[in-house]
């Protein structure tokens, strides 16, 4: 299996922990130490050596932050992992904060407010852009932010992971739809338009896209952990262990040359010129040795979130070969007996079906299979100790996704076990109306997600429901599932551009009762007028990727609208032609009724 069921150690294990840790911040001296969710590179996916904060904690998820002083513990997380945080941690030992109501100085603020304290944190696992805005916040107080040399948590896990020695792959032509000297002369060409003669690049993700080389250092994210330089005239500097790339040295020419990852902080002091960093995604510690920084975006984000024509049509077919196996499982869950099957037995026979693609590479993430009120967990992954049955009158959350040579997937369909409530029938019709309303929706080409992500809610809103997560975040293409900078959030400012694949997943979580979640993947594209319109203004609108029927027998008719009812039918009678050729006879039929006009 791609994927395990460990169980994440117990909350009653970690006060002991906290306690070693404070016992050697006495000794720096320091009045605290921060301890967020990442690595050096700032990647929300982390190899298991850099799970420090679960380590520390119990909390897995994928965001968060803690801070350790000697009277109190908290955990910062956002509305996504509230109900994750509670089952994981110790909450007696540490304050739960919602990240989205109180921010981490506000809380050192209200907790140091008399006291003279050194508050320190690893320089390689925060960015210039948290630190300066703390600073800053917190200038004025008694609280000082200290930048240590060694992280003191690395020095209490004795038996921390290994790095990963995974060797590197090239990511051909046929896929990448650009050459790596194409990818070089576009970024060089942006630097020069800039005036700069280099530019910083840490993310991993990028690294790979401009490179077009692939790896296995972060489970279910094909990146290889790296540093770059690229500079004016085209050239690069990967920073990188030998011998994890010497097997494809033939890919890289005279213009790419290998550098040892000690030599990083070096050559960044030595760079002559201004200099692109990126601060919301640069370790602190480059942001403070390179000169001459000028402070911009990542210039591989957009290039890269604009997926090239060759990497749609991929995307397109890792799609049609992705609903086959989520239709084949999804016939089977419904072919079985309420209370037969576990959350455990959908994962495997999901990771089974998808394996049988001579082009699937892994999982896009760990599954997310959550019955009952495990489906009110946002990013719950099931393991032995939570482990559920599919019980008649409950729903299952299945979202999860498949890493393609030719694309990524994350696909989330919400299935009824027997009959359920028409309560929650109500909460997934609304849920429906907004992902159909994205879905039809088109736009001015200037607008970003926050000015649109609001056609997505507005149907929960009507009936007084919300969800506390983005209604969608960009895909990469064989690369993490979530792609930046593009996103259907309140805070997203990156304009739309056509080329950019993003989720679309409103839903619904009742804690400790049930969840809801629908998401298809979108990819932008110029709209043209609709029959009867004139163009008075460039529009964009959706294609979608996504083909897997949503469950007819939790919608409630009379709550869609014509024009839902309309869009609903023609995705259903576009699944049916493009999928059943491809399905066996059991799922075939399956699919014949799921896709039967309503």
């Amino acid at each position: 299996m791609l994927q395990n069921f460990n169980i994440p150690s117990l909350p009653t294990e970690h006060p002991s922990r906290i306690e070693q840790l404070r016992t050697l911040l006495n000794t720096v001296p320091l009045d605290g130490f921060i301890v967020p969710r990442s690595d050096v590179h700032q990647g929300e996916f982390v190899a298991p050596k850099d799970e420090r904060l679960a380590w520390l904690t119990g909390f897995t998820g994928s965001a968060g932050m803690a801070v350790v002083l000697h009277h109190k513990v908290g955990l910062f997380v956002d509305g996504r992992y509230q109900t994750q945080a509670k089952l994981q941690i110790n909450l007696e030992e540490i304050e739960l904060v919602s990240s989205s109501d109180t921010k981490l100085t506000d809380w050192l603020i209200k907790e140091l407010a008399h006291d003279d304290a050194r508050i320190g944190f690893d320089p390689w696992l925060m960015t210039h852009g948290q630190i300066s805005k703390a600073k800053k916040k917190l200038s004025g107080t008694r609280t000082q932010l200290i930048p240590v040399g060694h992280n003191p948590i690395d020095q209490l896990w004795t038996d921390q992971p290994p790095v990963s020695s995974a060797p590197a792959r090239i990511h051909p032509l046929e896929y990448a739809g650009k050459t790596h000297d194409d990818k070089r002369a576009e970024i060089a060409e942006i630097l020069k338009a800039a005036h700069l003669h280099a530019a910083i690049l840490t993310l991993p993700d990028s690294i790979a896209w401009l490179l077009n080389i692939r790896g296995n250092d972060i489970n279910h994210n094909p990146i290889i952990q790296s540093f770059a330089i690229i500079y004016d005239s085209g050239k690069v500097t990967l920073f990188v262990n030998y011998e994890k790339v010497g097997n494809i040295r033939d890919h890289f020419n005279s213009h790419v040359r290998i550098a040892s990852p000690e030599m990083f902080c070096k050559e960044v002091e030595a760079l002559q010129g201004r200099v692109l960093l990126d601060k919301d995604s640069a370790p602190f510690h480059i942001a403070a040795i390179c000169k001459n920084k000028k402070f911009g975006q990542d210039p591989c984000l957009l290039p890269k979130a604009c997926k090239n024509l060759i990497e749609i049509k991929g995307a397109i077919a890792a799609h049609m070969r992705d609903a086959v196996a989520m239709i084949e499982v999804l016939a089977w869950i419904d072919n079985q007996h309420p209370n037969s099957i576990t959350e455990i037995d959908v994962v495997k026979r999901l990771e089974d079906e998808r394996r049988k693609d001579p082009q699937f590479e892994d999982i896009s993430f760990d599954t997310i299979a959550g019955t009952g009120s495990n489906g009110a967990i946002v990013h719950y992954r099931v393991s032995e100790d939570t482990n559920a049955l599919l019980e008649s009158g409950h729903l299952l959350v299945l979202d999860s996704g498949g890493q393609y040579r030719d694309g990524t997937t994350d696909v989330t369909r919400t299935i009824p076990i027997g009959e359920v409530t028409s309560e929650k029938k109500s909460a997934y019709t609304r849920v429906a109306k907004g992902m159909i309303n994205m879905s039809r929706l088109h736009w001015p080409s200037d607008l970003a997600g926050r000015d649109i992500e609001i056609v997505g809610r507005i149907p929960l809103w009507d009936a007084h429901l919300d969800f506390d997560h983005g209604l969608g975040h960009g895909v990469g293409s064989f690369l993490s599932v979530h792609e930046g900078p593009q996103r259907l959030s309140k805070s997203s400012h990156i304009p739309l551009r056509p080329g950019m694949i993003l989720s679309n997943e409103p839903g619904y979580y009742r804690e400790g009762q049930f969840g809801i979640r629908i998401e298809n993947l979108l990819v932008v594209e110029e709209a043209q007028p609709r029959p009867d319109e004139d163009s008075h203004r460039s529009m964009l609108c959706w294609r979608t990727l996504t083909l897997v029927p949503l469950d007819r027998r939790l919608i409630l008719v009379d709550i869609l609208g014509i024009e839902e009812r309309h869009w609903l039918n023609n995705y259903h009678a576009t699944v049916k032609k493009e999928i059943s050729p491809f399905v066996s006879p059991s799922a075939k039929k399956w699919l014949e009724r799921q896709t039967a006009p309503i």
